[in-house]
């Protein structure tokens, strides 16, 4: 997995959500077919510390899980903000990133951020940066 998909509408969407509330992180999952990202699933975020950690609840998780399911789609990625830093993998993404086979977005909330989508492979405690297409 070097590079994958995003559609542009999803991409402005994620990115409005994160600025919608610049000082907690947001969070959802992001759902497509054939490496292509097409539609994204926001979610409420019920970490504790939300400023600085995020956190879907198992409940809500599973609803959208099944409304992926159903939209014959498949989960190709995971998405929160860094409202304070980079968007690059924490220590607390990489240790929680539990799903090796979807891929990372990390997401910057300030306006100026040269990069304010960046998406990244998680596996095994290691990361690397995928090249997002926008299609």
């Amino acid at each position: 997995m070097g590079e994958i998909g995003l559609a542009r509408n999803v991409a402005v969407e994620i990115l409005n959500y994160a600025r919608s509330n610049p000082g907690e992180e947001c969070c959802g999952l992001l759902a497509g077919r054939d490496g292509a990202i097409a539609q994204a699933f926001p979610a409420q975020n019920v970490a504790e510390h939300p400023a600085t950690a995020y956190e879907i609840a198992p409940k809500e998780l599973f609803r959208v899980m099944r409304e992926i399911r159903g939209a014959a789609l498949e989960l190709l990625g995971i998405y929160h903000s860094h409202p304070n830093g980079d968007n690059q993998p924490s220590p607390r993404d990489v240790e929680r990133a539990y799903y090796p086979d979807a891929a990372y977005f990390i997401l910057s909330a300030h306006a100026n951020a040269p990069d304010p989508i960046r998406a990244y492979s998680i596996r095994e405690g290691h990361w690397i940066e995928l090249t997002i297409q926008i299609v």
